[in-house]
């Protein structure tokens, strides 16, 4: 009898899940009136590694396409030069000091998806409120914005607590650690350090050890015991978190869950572009917001064998002509399911190319085009002008180009008021709507200044004065190149924000970025007659700005940063950490696909279909 009621609820249960399957297959297109949103965001992407921008070397012709299309800007301004505080700003709104995901130490990035530093979860981010306003919500590729406070499970950082109902992709950022064939990246010097001084102590241990069995020291056996101990815990102390980079931070997650630890980077380019064809797929039939957060170009440049050696730039180049191919791919899909009219397309990089990344001499980074600078850099515009690109057919004009200052935490307001939602009053939101902009009703950006920070230190003060036309940019700290002459801080791999490595400018160096973007000629008091107006100008600004500022935690944070083995996510038993569950279940969208062609007897189903057929009947059975 009890087998009987089993039975019988199974029967139940498979019904349900197949009634669930076809419902979209049985359910007619409705008229949809929010628009969707495709965001497309490039990591470490130059301004002058696109075609649209001037390169003329590197293929990028999707990309170019939405340009021609739609509106490009050509001051669209990063809130900050590197990864995790530049994409704070942008799901926020929000400067990232406001939020604490700028750091006051060198440490200016999350470190470890073990660390309890990340976007706090009383942050609004514009996910959040698209999905209050009935959006099925989306985040593919890269999040590098935390993922737990105090346990393994809180997820109190992970996209799917800031508003995204599915998650797929890197809760940390690729690395070249994640490639066994490569050179360490993470913490390099640090590791050399500290491996450095491991061997001093083994060796002192060693020595006091041999010393003490020829009789040659007196020491007691306790003493050399301690010793021992010491330095075996010294070693695991570092050696537990930097000696397995890979399996802690070059891990794969679909929502909560951990599905490659650690990844299998051959495939993960693949798997990303599926992921998002996929999740706008199943969304076609009511509004939905798509954030492709690109792998692409960050080291290691995991790069397709098809698109080896095609490119005129190296495995740089090659990466990203994959990328804009990948851009093409989900821009076929939109066009395909019938969305081209009702969805916002974005694009744009987090900050400028990586100068100083180089193996050799091979350049890993990317180029910045006429711009000086690059990542790390707060100040200089090579490190925080990205390429901006919207494409949205019938409602923007195709081919237009906007030369004024816009920034990444524009789209804030913009897509939150296009979906019909408010932005937060209980907070200060630095993003301006971009759509009157964008649409030609107005004539100026409603940005007067933009605020340029290096970690919390303000490097810079970008001041529109519209009624001339100037764009003044005032540099009260800049990094110190080396070597000298050099454009870059190749000495250190990064430029640091304070100490040393950088200069204090009083009076600022002040350019006109309407004259000189390329910032090569430093006006004075003596070769501009508004000087001295325009620094105190500044300088009124900045008071203004600083009185709305208030003290929040520091999520990047030295104990926030470090690695906390309670907190690392793991798809086993803690430290037994490795799995590959990518390949257990078919996903929805094949299994979608199978179904509509079993239903339909006059398409041909093929042998793979067939075996996923059974698999899938192995999983209700």
């Amino acid at each position: 009898m009890i087998w009987q009621q089993i039975s019988h609820w199974t029967c139940l249960l498979k019904a349900l899940i197949f009634s669930l399957l076809l419902q979209p297959l049985m359910t007619q297109p409705s008229i949809i009136t929010q628009p969707n949103f495709v965001l497309l965001l490039a990591d470490d992407l130059g301004i002058g590694d696109v075609g649209c921008y001037g390169n003329d070397t590197v293929r990028t012709p999707n990309i170019d396409r939405l340009a021609r299309e739609g509106v490009k800007l050509t001051q669209h301004i990063a809130a900050a030069p590197l990864c995790t505080p530049s994409r704070a700003a942008f799901l926020t709104g929000r400067y990232p000091i406001r939020s604490g995901m700028d750091a006051i130490n060198n440490y200016r990035v999350i470190f470890w998806n073990g660390g309890s530093g990340g976007l706090p979860p009383n942050e609004t981010t514009f996910s959040k409120i698209l999905q209050q306003q009935g959006y099925s919500t989306g985040l593919i590729g890269k999040w590098h914005l935390g993922v737990n406070c105090e346990h393994r499970n809180d997820h109190c950082h992970h996209p799917l607590n800031h508003g995204f109902d599915y998650f797929y992709g890197m809760p940390f950022t690729l690395i070249s650690d994640c490639q066994t064939t490569e050179e360490p990246e993470m913490d390099r010097a640090f590791r050399r350090k500290v491996w450095l001084y491991t061997q001093m102590i083994a060796l002192a241990t060693l020595t006091t050890a041999l010393g003490r069995l020829i009789g040659l020291f007196s020491v007691h056996w306790k003493t050399v015991t301690c010793l021992a101990l010491f330095s075996l815990l010294f070693f695991v102390s570092w050696f537990s978190s930097y000696g397995f980079v890979r399996y802690w931070n070059c891990i794969i997650m679909r929502n909560h869950e951990v599905t490659e630890q650690p990844m299998v980077t051959e495939r993960t380019t693949s798997f990303i572009l599926r992921e998002s064809i996929s999740f706008i797929e199943r969304n076609k039939h009511k509004p939905f917001l798509l954030f492709l957060s690109f792998l692409h170009s960050h080291t290691p440049l995991l790069t397709s064998e098809k698109f080896l050696g095609k490119s005129a730039h190296g495995l740089y180049g090659d990466n990203v002509e994959e990328m804009d191919w990948m851009v093409g791919q989900v821009l076929d899909a939109i066009d395909k399911e019938g969305l081209k009219k009702n969805t916002l397309v974005y694009f744009a990089s987090d900050h400028g190319g990586w100068l100083e990344r180089q193996e050799g001499k091979r350049q890993l980074g990317g180029w910045n085009g006429i711009y000086r600078g690059g990542k790390a850099m707060g100040g200089w515009e090579g490190g925080i002008r990205v390429p901006g690109i919207f494409r949205w057919p019938g409602v923007l004009p195709a081919g237009k180009v906007i030369d004024e200052p816009t920034s990444l935490m524009d789209i804030y307001p913009t897509v939150v008021h296009l979906a019909g939602g408010v932005v937060p009053q209980d907070r200060v939101i630095d993003g301006r709507d971009l759509m009157p902009l964008l649409q030609g009703t107005v004539e100026h950006s409603e940005h007067k200044f933009l605020f340029h920070y290096c970690g919390t230190h303000l490097h810079a003060v970008r001041w529109h004065q519209k009624d001339s036309g100037a764009i003044w940019k005032a540099h009260y700290v800049t990094p110190n190149f080396r070597p000298l002459g050099a454009g870059a801080c190749y000495d250190r791999g990064f430029c640091p924000c304070f100490g040393e490595g950088v200069t204090h400018h009083d009076p600022p160096l002040l350019y006109d970025l309407s004259r000189d973007p390329s910032e090569s000629q430093p006006l004075s008091a003596d070769t501009e007659p508004l000087f001295d107006t325009v620094i105190e100008q500044i300088g009124r600004a900045i008071e203004e700005h600083r009185r709305t500022l208030t003290a929040v935690p520091q999520q990047l944070s030295v104990y926030n940063i470090i690695w906390k083995p309670w907190l690392q996510p793991c798809c086993g038993t803690f430290p037994f950490c490795w799995c590959d569950k990518e390949d257990e279940y078919p996903d929805a969208p094949s299994l979608l696909t199978l179904l509509r062609k079993t239903l339909n007897p006059t398409v041909k189903i093929s042998r793979d279909e067939v075996n996923l057929s059974f698999h899938v009947y192995r999983i209700l059975a």
